[in-house]
């Protein structure tokens, strides 16, 4: 398999080095290693220029958005696979090997992930590689990426691959001018067309909260423009017929996660407005609670209770499936 590597650079002076030097190190060696400087104004980019390797190169553009300079790594890649990573986080030296083992087990998957562990480091230190339970290393083969993310997060940017031909064959890729949800949207527009493989195993390391990081907590828009797109695309008929309920299902259970954020905020209002656009599935478990919650729960405890669950989910994630 021949991967190129996508990273999209944008003030990430601090932690570049590192990223890259983590796939240079992969024991399955990529074919290159493609950086798009997204119009940084610090010295990420002549880090990236002073590299020896000439398996990395340098694309400049101005500043256009992750989304944008995602999308011209993926014209410019050679490779049979794109594997996409984002500039602060790293990858254990067996990833691609991984992603090989599941190609390999799941041959019809046209996109292949992994499952990533979070830490709090801002320094840009490297990462002494970790330690990955071979008992935990099962691959699964994902038929609804939407139902399966509802379960725990199987995959992150920083962790996916998917089939050079495919993301080629896409009309719209990475959606630009869009600054939260655009891979959400691309991952799950991709499985309506493939199945995606992953490997069960933290083979991903993500710098969880740093400064200007793609994957720092932000509050999202009120109408997330890929929510509106996937109910709309459920509705009319875009989305395949047997992804469509999910696809509904999906968005419902976002604005049900919106609405408790609301209360944790001490926004009640709003967050009765989100549980109205959810009313289609408001006879499930989790959106009777949160209605409940926020009808009656006093504001303190509903915020103290979000920041609970927020940080389970993210322990949880840092852990191999069981």
């Amino acid at each position: 398999m021949l991967f190129s590597v996508v990273i999209p650079l944008y003030n990430k002076a601090r932690f570049i080095e590192t990223t890259i030097g983590s796939v240079l190190a992969q024991t399955l060696p990529p074919l290159e290693v493609i950086v798009v400087d997204d119009g940084s104004t610090d010295a990420g980019p002549a880090l990236v220029e002073a590299l020896s390797d000439p398996r990395v190169k340098l694309l400049r553009q101005p500043n256009g958005g992750v989304s944008a300079a995602r999308n011209r790594g993926i014209d410019a890649a050679r490779g049979d696979w794109v594997a996409f990573l984002d500039a602060d986080d790293a990858w254990h030296p067996e990833f691609l090997a991984a992603l090989a083992r599941a190609h390999r087990t799941c041959p019809e998957a046209g996109v292949l992930g992994s499952r990533v562990r979070y830490v709090y480091e801002n320094r840009g230190e490297p990462f002494e590689p970790w330690a990955v339970p071979e008992a935990f290393c099962e691959i699964e083969l994902i038929d609804d990426l939407r139902r399966r993310w509802m379960k725990n997060l199987p995959l992150c940017s920083s962790s996916v691959a998917v089939r050079t031909q495919l993301l080629r064959s896409m009309q719209t890729r990475f959606v630009q001018g869009e600054a939260w949800g655009e891979d959400l949207d691309m991952w799950f527009r991709l499985s309506d067309l493939t199945g995606v493989a992953v490997v069960n195993a933290p083979y991903v390391t993500v710098r969880h909260e740093v400064p200007g990081s793609l994957t720092r907590r932000v509050r999202e828009p009120r109408n997330p423009p890929f929510l509106l797109r996937m109910k709309r695309d459920a509705l009319d008929g875009t989305i395949p017929a047997r992804y469509r309920r999910s696809a509904l299902w999906f968005v419902a259970q976002l604005q049900v996660t919106m609405a408790r954020e609301a209360l944790s905020e001490n926004k009640r209002l709003e967050a009765l407005w989100y549980l109205m656009q959810a009313r289609r599935f408001m006879f499930t478990r989790r959106w009777l609670l949160t209605f409940g919650m926020a009808l009656f729960m006093p504001v303190g405890v509903a915020e103290r209770w979000q920041r609970w669950r927020v940080r389970s989910a993210d322990d949880y994630a840092q852990e191999p499936a069981q």
